[in-house]
């Protein structure tokens, strides 16, 4: 919860999810959910995809730095500005 409520505030989105075998009750999930579909529609790429984990991951270990939350949201809309949600 923790891990998708910082992603949230960063622009990236994920889902709280149980992982299989997990001892925790779905209120109080082990894992989340990452949907490559909502990226690969808008164009990005295997080679893109470092930059997003990089992202990702310096969310989740600095959840509680909102400056560094602040930092990878910067990154998130600079990059997303080359990948329009809807063309025409």
């Amino acid at each position: 919860k923790d891990a998708e409520n910082a992603l949230v505030k960063a622009e990236i989105t994920v889902n709280k999810n149980m992982v299989p075998f997990d001892d925790k009750s779905p209120f109080v999930t082990s894992g989340i959910r990452i949907g490559t579909s909502a990226i690969t529609t808008r164009g990005l790429k295997e080679r893109q995809m470092p930059a997003i984990v990089k992202m990702i991951d310096t969310v989740i270990m600095n959840h509680e730095d909102e400056k560094k939350i602040a930092a990878v949201k910067k990154q998130v809309n600079l990059m997303m500005k080359k990948y329009k949600l809807f063309v025409m």
